[in-house]
């Protein structure tokens, strides 16, 4: 018997045992201001995607994971074979977007957030990283952020029992910081999920799930690029 786990699943794991410590920050709609000038010229960040993979939420235990890494072996090797499709172009249609909106936008490839200093006033509505320092060092008043932490399928389970069918999921966050003051001026979770239409058992191909992936895909373009269009 094969016990080796998903990368995905002991990142849950960790979450699980970390996710409690902050709590999440709430939706905040796009500011009036968000486009106004001079204060309109915006880096545009994508974080690394995440590997396409499968989660097992609810299989706490370490015999848990186990077990559902076993019972769900067919769909995970079929999940890390799925594309990203036009997800990494993701960027370069937000940042036609901001342009048409008037913004002037620089387009940042690397970021590393973890050697970023803390916020000392970090509260709801500010990011937790003081981003200001990028202000002078990318010329830029605004970042637009898009980071995703799950790309693939997630079943949820209860120990070693399995509490539904699974769902295509991609799961992170969308914001804009002011970087005059690291408030957001605007910030988007994200959690879509898609089940398959009819069967979704179906290996080695499992269409059903595939199509949900798909459509997961394009919902989540939409809940990125639509409120900037408006």
């Amino acid at each position: 018997m094969n016990l080796r786990l998903s990368s995905a699943a002991l990142a849950a794991c960790f979450a699980l045992l970390t996710g409690c410590m902050t709590p999440p920050q709430t939706p905040v709609a796009l500011a009036p201001q968000a486009f106004v000038a001079p204060t309109n010229n915006y880096g545009v960040y994508m974080a690394a995607l995440p590997v396409v993979d499968t989660q097992f939420p609810g299989a706490n235990c370490l015999l848990c994971m186990a077990a559902a890494s076993v019972m769900n072996s067919s769909l995970t090797s079929h999940v890390k074979t799925l594309p990203y499709e036009e997800l990494p172009q993701l960027p370069a249609q937000v940042a036609t977007v901001l342009k048409q909106r008037g913004a002037n936008v620089t387009m940042i490839e690397k970021l590393d957030f973890s050697a970023l200093p803390d916020n000392g006033k970090a509260a709801p509505g500010f990011s937790r990283k003081d981003l200001s320092g990028l202000k002078a060092s990318h010329k830029i008043d605004k970042l637009l952020v898009i980071s995703l932490t799950m790309v693939g399928v997630e079943r949820p389970f209860a120990s070693y029992i399995p509490t539904s069918d699974p769902k295509a999921k991609i799961a992170g966050a969308a914001y804009i910081v002011n970087l005059a003051d690291n408030s957001y001026e605007w910030y988007v979770p994200l959690d879509v999920q898609k089940a398959a239409d009819g069967k979704w058992d179906e290996p080695p191909t499992f269409p059903g799930v595939s199509n949900a992936y798909f459509q997961v895909l394009e919902m989540t373009k939409d809940q990125i690029v639509k409120p900037l269009s408006n």
